[in-house]
């Protein structure tokens, strides 16, 4: 709430509006840099204010006092009275004391800096006249939802939730702290801002200046007590601070009294601290290392009595009073305390800050990695863990067993966290052999791991066979940790090709179990088969398992494997429809995670898939596989395939068919060497379509024959429909239309009881298409020799297109005729257009007008628009705005590139814009025709 909106504000608006209010005084106080004098300046500019006599005085800068009128409203806004010398104050005492009609007093302070606790204007409270209203406001340090909002409107969207709850945990919320920190912040060249960067920006001279001026303004004898405050880095009681302080139970008394009259500490709910987190870091700085070290060593031993024990801090005291044994028996205990509770960040941080310092010793480090490695490999992405790893593997004095069950670990973390299969994969092989006879148990994790179908250069049949070693060895361990871990990797193997008693196996998943380890492994398997459901096409089920997996990993402390469900589900909203705001909650997941290029690959994919359907293909392009994107060498196979299949139809869009059937060939082949078919899915149709538009129709149908085969007995409803539509676009590119027609509206109807809506409108809008073509080659009973439309395919290339000639095989009958056609038509351009898919939509209102019926003709002649766009040079301008070419549009709306250059410059100058990138953004719906108003009209 601004001040104006305020209780006080609207009453000194009412005295200052001279509606015959009261004289009213509002004494508003706040710590250092809370806002007030903002909050003044805000007063300043009222409406009211511009019609009364505005006076401003800061106390403490020799200026003279203001001289009131006699009459009329007055703004008096007095600043900083807590530094009011002693002719100021009993100045300002008479002016509040004397009557004075309209007046609309505003007094600033810093509470803790007054002469007089609670008394601004000193002692004796001054007497106010009877008709004064007075009131006092106090000034809060910023939520942490302010705190966001002024971050985003500084950085923009690069900051994390995580940086956000650091500023305001550091600076206490103090309004001129945050912005100190964020203009350090502002610079930075990183992508997004972290709570590590956070913690790097250091103390904003400001505060340091207060903090360090309040402690040497103590006596020597005195500014221990604040020192032990700031060693201690949290509030605490009186007798512990006395204690860390060393200065005995009288003295640390009247220090801390001292402290807390001159402001360097001050008291709260918790205990004494300083008066900003921030603040602790200046005055330790301040210390002299000897001294300081001392310190922490008596803070040591106050932390050691506590119950329960803050390992964590106890850690820290230790290492920085030198006591390196305490240190180190204080960090293995935290960090145990921190994985088994599911704190596994906390547990990473600490652990390797610790085992990157050169003074632990060689055994130690061999206990305390194996720790690190478990929580690392549920945990977010760490270059500096992999390091640490790596490092320590080739210890030649490392236990084998030891060295086995790390190098497992960062076989997982370099695939999974990292995005380095072939290395990690390497790895993983290496540990199964190191482990196979001294731990059978880890030796079947690592098998277990090799199982997982989503390593992108081994075969299925590899993955079987891993499988089936790991089970082997899970059952030799005896142990039901590794056997639940064995059994989520089987039901994800099952789950991903289809198997149809993958179902059975995922409810036999232990989500209940009283070991949280075995929950853990649980979660990561719902989670897993939710994301092959996805592909599947099993929707509503792959909703349910996402659902229970995110669940369940919140409740295990899973980070990594949350992020991944929070990946598929992104998935999920594309291929069901669910577009509204999906870009940008990808590109804030990509944000978040983009260092971790495993975790943000569905993100990627899905934000470049929508950029397709709208028609920014340079933003498609740089989403698919820009500087950016991750490696498709290294990307899990579904998506890769899903990548390929967006390149070839942005390369079949371009009219760049060589390119198209290159990325076509490349892509089936990993397929097939893939061997889990469903993933092809979202390949096959382009790939079809791709090859037998270069000419190559026998490569086509064997991708079709080798796509059925491989779906044999597989339930995969996505990938069966799929199979229909590749049939159906190989028969469009033979100009079998009456042979495509109904294979497409199978298609369309399979695609809509998943649902699957985009796929469905491209199917509907196929057999619109053909039926079309299959009317315009005999329109009397659709027989006889048909030619093969320009540039034959989904995509409606443009002139430059080949043909194929052939001949309809049955009547009107078999597709419904022109009247079918423009109904399929019409429903997918209104589906396209919901969805958001500007591109799509474009290009089937095209079509749609480009064969109108002849009882919907125009009349002659061109309808007049006047100053509107007419439907052709609004659908010209919405594109140019997406960013396509010329050329690009004119492939799209069957035109010629200077019709669509003509119909560009008279958009922009009906919208009166010389860009074209503003095009899209100006067309005002409410006063242009309809989009379907197109189909009967021309433009």
């Amino acid at each position: 709430m601004t001040a104006h909106e305020s209780f006080w504000g609207l009453r000194l608006r009412r005295t200052l509006a001279g509606d015959g209010s009261a004289p009213v005084l509002v004494l508003v106080e706040g710590r250092a840099g809370t806002g007030k004098s903002r909050l003044v300046q805000e007063l300043t500019t009222l409406p009211e204010a511009a019609r009364a006599t505005c006076l401003r005085w800061t106390c403490g800068e020799s200026s003279a006092a203001p001289d009131l009128p006699d009459h009329g409203p007055v703004l008096l806004a007095v600043e900083d009275v807590h530094r009011a010398d002693a002719g100021e104050l009993p100045l300002l005492r008479r002016l509040l004391e004397h009557r004075r009609p309209g007046l609309a007093a505003v007094l600033t302070y810093r509470p803790e800096e007054l002469a007089a606790p609670g008394l601004p204007l000193g002692t004796p409270p001054p007497r106010y006249p009877s008709e004064l209203t007075v009131l006092r406001h106090r000034v809060r340090p910023w939520s942490v939802d302010a705190v966001r909002q002024v971050t985003a409107a500084v950085l923009g969207e690069r900051c994390t939730e995580e940086a956000v709850a650091r500023l305001h945990e550091r600076s206490g919320g103090v309004a001129q702290i945050v912005v100190d920190l964020l203009a350090a912040l502002r610079d930075s060249t990183r992508q997004r801002c972290t709570a590590g960067d956070v913690d790097a920006a250091g103390v904003p001279v400001r505060l340091a200046d207060l903090s360090l001026g309040r402690t040497a303004a103590l006596p020597p004898e005195h500014r221990p007590i604040v020192w032990a405050a700031a060693v201690l880095g949290e509030p605490a009681g009186r007798d512990e601070l006395v204690t860390v302080s060393g200065l005995g139970r009288g003295p640390g008394r009247q220090a801390l009294l001292a402290a807390l009259a001159g402001a360097a500490l001050t008291e709260t709910d918790e205990g004494y601290g300083l008066p900003v987190p921030l603040a602790a870091s200046a005055v330790h700085e301040s210390v002299p290392g000897p001294v300081r070290e001392e310190l922490h060593g008596r803070a040591a031993d106050v932390l050691a009595r506590r119950q329960p024990v803050p390992w964590a801090s106890l850690a820290r005291h230790h290492r920085a009073g030198g006591r390196i044994r305490g240190w180190l028996r204080a960090v293995e205990q935290a960090a145990r305390e921190a994985a088994e509770s599911g704190r596994h960040q906390e547990a990473i941080g600490l652990l390797e800050q610790t085992l990157a310092d050169p003074a632990v010793p060689p055994q130690t480090r061999a206990r305390l990695a194996p720790v690190l490695a478990r929580s690392a490999v549920v945990g977010l992405r760490s270059d500096q863990t992999v390091q640490v790893l790596t490092q320590i593997i080739e210890d030649a004095s490392l236990p084998a067993a030891v060295r086995g069950e790390l190098r497992l670990d960062l076989g997982l973390l370099l695939c999974n966290q990292v995005g380095m299969s072939d290395k990690g994969w390497q790895e993983l092989e290496r540990a199964a052999a190191e482990l196979r006879e001294a731990r059978p148990d880890l030796a079947a994790r690592a098998m277990s791991a090799l199982a997982m179908p989503y390593w992108p250069n081994s075969s299925f049949d590899v993955h079987r066979a891993w499988l089936e070693d790991a089970a082997r060895a899970a059952a030799d361990s005896g142990d039901e940790v590794v056997r639940t871990a064995v059994a989520a990797n089987r039901a994800a193997l099952a789950m991903s090709c289809g198997d149809p008693g993958a179902w059975a196996l995922v409810k036999e998943l232990p989500t209940d179990s009283p070991d949280p380890r075995c929950r853990l492994h649980a979660a990561r398997g719902l989670c897993n088969a939710a994301d092959s459901a996805l592909w599947l096409g099993h929707h509503g089920r792959a909703e349910e398992l996402l659902t229970e997996g995110l669940e369940l990993s919140g409740k295990s402390g899973a980070p990594y494997t949350k992020h991944t469900a929070l990946g598929a589900r992104l998935l999920l909203e594309w291929v069901t429809g669910r577009w509204a705001g999906l870009a940008e909650r990808c590109e804030t997941f990509v944000a978040a995670t983009a260092d971790m290029p495993v975790i943000c690959a569905d993100a990627r994919v899905v934000r470049g898939l929508l950029a397709l359907a709208q028609g920014e293909w340079g933003s498609a392009l740089s989403w698919l596989a820009g500087a950016d994107a991750p490696s498709r060498g290294d990307a899990a196979p579904p998506l890769a395939a899903a990548t390929s299949g967006a390149l070839i139809r942005l390369s079949l869009a371009r009219q760049e068919l060589s390119d198209a059937a290159v990325e076509a060939r490349d892509a089936w082949a990993k397929v097939k060497r893939k061997g889990v078919w469903v993933w092809a899915a979202d390949l096959a149709p382009w790939a079809v379509e791709a090859m037998a538009r270069t000419g190559d129709i026998q490569a086509a149908r064997a991708v079709i024959a080798d796509f059925e085969a491989g779906l044999e007995g597989r339930d995969a409803p996505t990938a069966w429909a799929a199979v229909t539509w590749s049939h159906a676009a190989l028969a469009e590119a033979e100009g079998r239309w009456l042979d495509a027609v109904p294979l497409y509206r199978e298609a369309a109807a399979a695609y809509a009881s998943l649902p699957r809506p985009y796929a469905q409108a491209l199917t509907t809008e196929a057999a619109g298409r053909c039926a079309l073509e299959a009317d315009r080659a005999d329109p009397a009973d659709g027989t006889g020799t048909a030619a093969a439309p320009e540039g034959v395919g989904a995509e409606g290339a443009g002139p430059e297109g080949a043909s194929t000639g052939a001949r309809a095989s049955e009547g009107d009958a078999q597709h419904g005729g022109k009247g079918q056609a423009v109904a399929d038509l019409t429903a997918c351009t209104r589906q396209f257009a919901e969805l958001g898919a500007v591109w799509d939509a474009a290009r089937a209102r095209a079509l749609l007008r480009s064969h109108q019926p002849a009882k919907e003709a125009r009349p002659p002649g061109r309808p007049s628009y006047g100053d509107r766009l007419s439907p052709r040079e609004r659908e010209v301008a919405e594109l140019a705005g997406t960013g396509l070419t010329n050329r690009e549009i004119a492939a799209t709306l069957h035109l010629s590139p200077r019709t669509v250059e003509q119909h560009v410059a008279r958009a922009m100058r009906k919208l009166g814009t010389t860009s074209r990138q503003h095009l899209a953004a100006m067309i005002d719906a409410a006063v242009l025709p309809e989009a379907l108003d197109g189909v009967t009209n021309g433009g």
